[in-house]
């Protein structure tokens, strides 16, 4: 039998060895698209279905469905960005739902602490952005010296971390919803780079929303929400970090296999906190944008997140045994969680068949991610014994 520090990282998109048969590579290459086919797939059946349903009156393929797509999206992304890297090294974070609470609470008091104590509004939003990454980043920090240096497994520890966050994020909000900050935030959390209005007396609006009302407010489009601009720029530098740096080379080689990264000489446990502070940091992100959105603070924004962050990186193709993944493939697994879940809304599907519908996905991602293993696994080593 193989086990999993045998296993061999291989980056993304590498060459295929000349030992493997046509019916290994064609294999091989559907399990590496097969989330672009489905996703592609998938849009193509809701734009015909959901006219086909509603009689004409709803389109799948709109402007503003696009956009609420993708706003709808940025926590889940934030919280499997850091989950990404994690997963990646072999761990796993069950904490960044609550620890994207905390960054919500923090982000928002520190903001009102700042515009309070007479701070523009630009400085205490820094501020607040200051305190919720910081202060989930410190999550993270102690969950990877508990996990890198006194050896206890990642699932205890994260799980353990997410109750005392939890617990954390109610008493600093008093068990109640942050609310008193400068009603400016909501420009922030949700103005956005481009305004279309469909029709007679509209037009295209850059980086100035219009002051309309009535029918032209109503068939107006936001295009690019602040918020979505924030999130593609945090996406790039992690693609950057973790295909272009040494810490992503890092970080593979952790997950391909513990004792042999120790063996070259990486410094395997201060990886290991930084890949969880990371992972927290990316998660008070994701509070803070959801602070400034809805103009509040909550203890509970993230709560029911992180089973779709996680079902968001193993769609995308990261594999739950370490060493393999990219994300881009959780870009993609996020994008296929949002768009299922909008379409079935749209078509008035009952929320429990949402469920099983993303639950039956993220089970095939799986057993597609283990049919590559088999197919590396032998054509590297022969068969399995």
């Amino acid at each position: 039998m193989t086990d999993r520090g045998s296993r061999i990282a291989l980056p993304a998109g590498a060459a295929p060895s000349a030992g493997e048969t046509p019916t290994q590579r064609l294999a091989l290459l559907l399990s590496r698209i097969w989330a672009w086919l489905f996703l592609a797939l998938m849009v193509l059946f809701f734009v015909v279905a959901v006219p086909l349903a509603s009689g004409g009156a709803v389109n799948f393929l709109t402007i503003r469905n696009s956009q609420n797509i993708l706003v709808a999206i940025i926590p889940v992304l934030l919280l499997g960005l850091g989950q990404t890297f994690v997963i990646i090294s072999a761990g796993i974070d069950l904490s960044v739902g609550w620890v994207m609470s905390l960054g919500s609470v923090l982000s928002a008091l520190g903001l009102r602490w700042a515009f309070n104590s007479g701070a523009p509004l630009f400085p205490a939003v820094v501020v607040g952005l200051i305190a919720g990454v910081a202060g989930a980043a410190v999550v993270g920090f102690v969950n990877g010296v508990i996990i890198a240096k006194l050896k206890v497994p990642a699932f205890i520890v994260t799980l353990g971390t997410s109750f005392i966050v939890r617990g954390v994020a109610y008493l600093m909000s008093e068990n109640t919803t942050v609310i008193g900050l400068p009603a400016g935030i909501r420009a922030y959390g949700n103005d956005a780079v481009l305004y279309y209005i469909h029709g007679e007396g509209g037009g295209l609006y850059f980086l100035n929303r219009p002051d309309v009302g009535g029918d032209l407010l109503r068939r107006m489009d936001t295009i690019l929400p602040y918020p979505v601009i924030a999130t593609a720029f945090v996406v790039a530098y992690a693609m950057f970090l973790l295909g272009k740096t040494q810490f992503g080379r890092h970080t593979y080689a952790i997950g391909g296999g513990m004792e042999a990264a120790v063996r070259t000489g990486i410094p395997v446990d201060r990886h290991i906190i930084k890949v969880y502070a990371l992972s927290a940091a990316t998660a008070g992100i994701a509070g803070f944008l959801s602070t400034l959105r809805f103009t509040a603070g909550s203890a509970v924004i993230g709560d029911p997140l992180l089973l779709s962050s996680i079902a968001a990186v193993i769609i995308g193709g990261v594999s739950m045994f370490g060493g393999a993944g990219t994300v881009t493939g959780t870009v993609i697994g996020a994008l296929i969680v949002a768009v299922l879940t909008t379409g079935l809304v749209m078509l008035n599907v009952e929320a429990f068949w949402q469920f099983i519908v993303v639950g039956t996905v993220v089970i095939v991602a799986v057993l597609i991610d283990q049919s590559r293993d088999l197919i590396t696994g032998r054509q590297r080593g022969g068969p399995a014994t």
